[in-house]
């Protein structure tokens, strides 16, 4: 009786320290069954009825009660059926001749990162090889047509645009990495919607003139939200832009503003080729394309979404979709509306 009072006392100890550390952890007895655990392994679901709820952790446990050292390991694990699947790091280690303790930590989010991380750096590698070998054979084409003038000129276009294209593809890669860090370049200020719109209108007018699309936008009230203004230009340029690009010549790019409670939305609209369904969900991923060959004709490098995404989240809002293939896309901008008050007005 005095022996199981002690190994009560030691699993209540290595608990209670488990506590201060916000750990998830659990103390099993020779048998695997729990003697105790922390809040936060409850939460997790590690443990049901006094017992382990993986058998994962109940094998590392018995591997290191066997090995007679700290084993670790890495495994999936969900509480039940409609949970999300998690990415565990457990260690198992003997916390005296009877007893052992299994310490959990989460790291589905670290490992998502880490795949992230991987897939843009292949992604990116991927895409600058592509100008940067275009580059490298026009120069060399540049070379050998030094006495055709004719070829010359072909050649020399050809490099231009192949250099704008990787100048524009390094230009939204930085852009996006520091969106994606949280880094408002900009003062956060009140920005009238209809103004950034302007601008980003105007910025899109020499593309849309040279494809034969005409962008339609009436001025509307003014609407203020809370933000970086040159942040929110870019995210609604490239929301035009895309609606250009993916736009037939003779057609129409409209753009709406309006209120739908306290948020704002900015529409655009256009009734190029569409998305499919299957394809809505990752046209916001950084370099997905809806259509490869077009963009390799229009020089769209799959960022211009994935950085409109990121600005809305930066902005506490989000952007959606609702197209259909052959009838034309919307994008739709939602953002907090700011009612501002007499004294918040900047100076």
């Amino acid at each position: 009786m005095v022996k199981s009072e002690k190994i009560k006392q030691v699993a209540s100890d290595a608990v209670a320290f488990l506590e201060v550390l916000d750990t998830a952890g659990v103390v099993l007895d020779a048998d695997n069954q729990v003697i105790d655990q922390s809040s936060l392994a409850i939460d997790m679901g590690l443990v049901e009825y006094g017992k382990l709820t993986s058998a994962d952790l109940v094998e590392l446990a018995d591997s290191a009660r066997a090995k007679r050292q700290s084993v670790k390991a890495e495994l999936s694990f969900s509480k039940n059926l409609r949970s999300a699947k998690l990415i565990l790091s457990a260690r198992a280690t003997m916390l005296s001749e009877v007893l052992v303790i299994v310490l959990v930590e989460d790291i589905t989010e670290a490992k998502r990162l880490e795949e992230t991380r991987k897939d843009f750096v292949e992604n990116i590698s991927h895409e600058l090889k592509t100008p940067i070998s275009a580059i490298s054979l026009l120069a060399e084409a540049l070379q050998v047509a030094v006495d055709d003038p004719e070829q010359l000129t072909k050649f020399a276009k050809n490099l231009q645009r192949e250099s704008k294209r990787l100048g524009s593809l390094v230009s939204k890669i930085i852009e996006l990495s520091r969106i994606q860090a949280g880094d408002l370049k900009g003062d956060i200020e009140v920005c009238d919607l209809s103004q950034l719109v302007i601008e980003a209108v105007d910025l899109n007018q020499f593309l849309a003139d040279s494809r034969g699309v005409k962008i339609s936008f009436d001025a509307s009230n003014e609407i203020n939200v809370l933000g970086d203004a040159s942040l929110l230009t870019m995210a609604i340029k490239n929301l035009i832009e895309n609606a250009v690009l993916y736009s037939e010549a003779n057609s129409q790019v409209g753009i709406g503003l309006i209120t739908d409670g306290e948020f704002a939305e900015i529409q655009v609209i256009d009734n190029g080729i569409g998305i499919s369904v299957d394809q809505q969900d990752r046209i916001f991923e950084r370099f997905y394309r809806v259509d490869p060959s077009r963009s390799r004709d229009t020089g769209g490098t799959g960022l211009g979404l994935s950085i409109v995404k990121h600005a809305a989240n930066n902005h506490g809002g989000e952007v959606t979709v609702f197209s259909r293939v052959g009838l034309g896309s919307t994008f739709t901008l939602r953002l907090p509306i700011h009612n501002e008050q007499p004294d918040e007005r900047p100076e």
